[in-house]
């Protein structure tokens, strides 16, 4: 057998490599000479390009007229020479997209004068001089900005390939482009031999310069990664987050296509790293298509580069803002350079949707290249379809098998959104947040109910070199930092990652056939040793309230008596409560001491007498200007005599002032079995030009646990004029065909299916 497949592998790398030689022109990645072509003779007919083009000329001109710049590497990420390096990689590839285009040849002995400067310069390094990374680079402070480096310039190398001299071209190749990948590679199999957005840099970058230099070595080391790297399972660090794969396509590229997303393209770290990594992953797959068609590689999976696009657009706020799941720094979104170009790609090579138009648009640029080309020209054309989110729910893990995500959407008549995203995913790798059962909720303008992202100012150097801070580890991975509950103080799996890894969520359904009553419910069994959770979230349209209802069912089983904390990192200011509060006047006090609690403040403490508790924020207010209504939600939550309510906020434990001072209202209870009902309004609006509130009192009354046993949790919700909603939930049959029946007092309630309200 073993034979067999060295024989097949010798008959694909011939094939392979007869149809590369057949094929080499330059350039050969992203642009292509019939590409350039088609672009040189509509110049001048596509405004939105045209602009593109004549910002990329200026802003090339100017540092062509700095000159050529390679600094002795020596800063970490926002530093001189790392900002440096990070620029000349962006202005060498518009430069030879700009050559191609416009043939102006100082564009292409730019190129030339840095890749001889780097060539020079690149013998000469040592490892760089920080060597805080776990595999450390040369021209950078780690391997994975080389790798940027290379993806990036082996572009401007593609461009310029027939411009150099034969000479030049054997002194780059030999004294940076080839040394640059085996350090890439061979020398950082850790790096390199995994399957992470890390590694997938590592992979395209490789295979990229590989594709210019027609290097069949390389392609294939990119392609299959390293055969022999060295590294076994006990080598493997999980708390950085990688994979190790045995077996077929246990590394490089085909090993990230096969096990960094789900069937139905969820990217197991989340939309904010799928960005950063969808242009490793559409880069080489494009150079791949453009130069190895045999390998079909857009439909390698089943497509799944194509769904792991829409993923991303999907896993988005209605502003087109990443939802902040995993580490995540807030704000980032679909404007992003990344995403300008995966959607371009997508509108070229994936079919002309037209709604990706849409997106361009908002977007006000596109690439400098034929899929920027063509997307501008349809969009000039009246193409355009606007972009339409949906209610979707994702799978996880490369099987499919290990949770997922629940996306719910629902508007008022006035086209305003309400979104709910409930995250019962697997751990996420490295950047993965003990986070189990948690949720978020959005409306138009964004977030309401807030999951709280990553603790990283990234590219400041004043904030630890733009690294992540040590309370990302301390606060905003733990459990207490998301809104979900935590056991004893104490976050899920412990806070340990490969005990996480080791499990995940399941959905217990799904369900959005009904656009008036979307809901999705998910179990975690194994995130505390005694005590298993369920959790039904349910976005509600009813007439008689203006905006869509958010109906939280929270089950938590257990034979031991446990202190349960439910927090709700709600995202605005405090208006009004219910209950009676005590606040610290004069000085504070933590919440807890380890798993997050010490970096809480508790700013005021109150005790529930059982009627349910309601809190009231205004969220949205603009600082200035009344460009914005300020927009007024409740929370109205069922509880137990005793019950405490805490009023906080992030920042304790914190000297250098490095986490956001976010509120919390968190709900303390102590019990066995328990269940935590809650219902979220958006009831009002606040213009602070004509100072006028609008419908500032939430019109949900109460919310009630009327019912709960192993086989059924029924939970009751009634309006300030006396009108009742029922939510019966089955808590172990999903059947749609399965009939219930639960006795209630007097009442007999029944209801076929896993859940049913009225």
């Amino acid at each position: 057998m073993k034979k067999n497949n060295n024989i097949q592998f010798l008959v694909m790398l011939f094939l392979g490599l007869a149809i590369h030689l057949s094929a080499q022109n330059h350039p050969n990645l992203i642009l292509t000479k019939e590409g350039v072509a088609e672009i040189r003779k509509n110049i001048g007919t596509v405004p939105m390009f045209d602009k593109v083009l004549a910002d990329t000329k200026a802003e090339v001109d100017a540092e062509i007229e700095i000159g050529v710049k390679v600094p002795i590497p020596k800063d970490m990420a926002g530093g001189y020479t790392h900002e440096r390096h990070k620029k000349n990689w962006f202005i060498l590839q518009k430069a030879g997209n700009l050559y191609q285009i416009t043939g102006e040849e100082k564009y292409a002995e730019y190129i030339r004068q840095n890749l001889l400067a780097y060539a020079k310069m690149f013998p000469t390094l040592p490892k760089h001089p920080t060597d805080r990374s776990y595999a450390t680079g040369k021209i950078f402070w780690q391997c994975l900005n080389d790798a940027n480096w290379l993806v990036y310039v082996s572009q401007a190398y593609d461009a310029v390939y027939n411009f150099m001299s034969k000479e030049e071209r054997d002194f780059v190749e030999k004294d940076l482009f080839r040394p640059l990948a085996e350090w890439i590679s061979t020398e950082n199999p850790k790096f390199y031999n995994r399957v992470h957005n890390h590694s997938t840099w590592g992979n395209a970058g490789v295979g990229m310069i590989g594709l210019v230099m027609n290097d069949e070595a390389l392609i294939q080391r990119a392609l299959y990664g390293l055969k022999n790297d060295g590294l076994d399972n006990s080598m493997v660090d999980n708390d950085g987050g990688f994979i190790k794969v045995e077996g077929q396509n246990r590394a490089g590229f085909f090993a990230q296509l096969d096990f960094s997303f789900s069937p139905d393209g969820h990217f197991t770290e989340g939309p904010y790293y799928l960005r950063y990594a969808m242009t490793p992953f559409l880069l080489f797959a494009k150079s791949l298509a453009n130069n190895r068609p045999d390998l079909k590689i857009y439909d390698y999976r089943n497509g799944i580069l194509e769904k792991s696009i829409y993923s991303l657009l999907y896993e988005t706020d209605a502003q087109g803002r990443f939802f902040p799941i995993n580490d995540s720094q807030k704000g980032m979104s679909w404007n992003s350079r990344e995403v300008v170009a995966a959607v371009d790609i997508a509108y070229l090579d994936f079919g002309g949707d037209p709604m990706l138009l849409s997106i361009a648009q908002k977007q006000g640029k596109v690439t400098l290249d034929v899929a920027g080309f063509k997307t501008a020209a349809d969009i000039e054309k009246g193409l355009t379809v606007p972009f339409q989110h949906q209610s979707i729910a994702y799978s996880d893990g490369a099987d499919g098998k290990h949770g997922g995500l629940g996306i719910l959407r629902a508007d008022n008549p006035d086209g305003e959104e309400i979104c709910v995203v409930a995250k019962y995913a697997a751990h996420g790798m490295g950047h993965g947040h003990f986070d189990k059962l948690s949720y978020s909720l959005y409306d138009t303008d964004g977030e309401v109910i807030q999951d709280y992202g990553a603790s990283r100012w990234v590219n400041i150097d004043q904030k630890g070199g733009g690294r992540y801070l040590k309370e990302n580890q301390t606060f905003a991975k733990q459990t207490i930092a998301h809104n979900t509950l935590v056991i004893n103080e104490t976050s899920h799996y412990k806070g340990k990652v490969k005990a996480a890894e080791a499990h995940h969520p399941d959905q217990y359904f799904f369900d959005i056939k009904n656009p008036n009553v979307q809901a999705v419910s998910a179990k975690e069994l194994h995130a505390y040793e005694d005590a298993t959770m369920h959790r039904t979230l349910i976005l509600l349209k009813d007439k008689n309230f203006r905006n869509p209802l958010l109906i939280d069912v929270l089950k938590v089983t257990s034979e031991k008596q446990n202190q349960y904390d439910l927090p709700t990192w709600f995202h605005g200011h405090l208006v009004d409560a219910n209950f009676d509060y005590a606040k610290q006047l004069n000085s504070l006090t933590t919440l807890g001491n380890d798993h997050g609690y010490q970096h809480i403040w508790k700013e005021a403490t109150g005790k529930s007498e059982g009627q349910g508790n309601q809190i009231t924020w205004f969220a949205h207010q603009n600082s200035g200007g009344g460009e914005m209504q300020g927009k007024l939600f409740t929370l109205t939550t069922s509880s137990l005599p005793g019950d405490e309510l805490f009023f906080a906020r992030a920042g304790a434990n914190d000297p250098s002032f490095n986490l956001r001072p976010d509120p919390v209202f968190i709900q303390r209870r102590t019990g066995g079995n328990s269940v935590f009902a809650s219902v979220v309004e958006s009831h009002g609006t606040y213009d602070p030009v004509s100072e006028i509130p609008v419908s500032p009192f939430s019109q949900v009354k109460s919310v009630a646990v009327i019912h709960d046993s192993r086989a059924y949790t029924v939970v009751q919700i009634t309006d300030k004029n006396e009108k009742s909603w029922t939510l019966a939930i089955s808590n172990e049959e999903t059947s749609d065909q399965a009939n219930h029946e639960v006795k209630i007092g007097e009442k007999m309630f029944k209801w076929q299916g896993a859940y049913i309200i009225k």
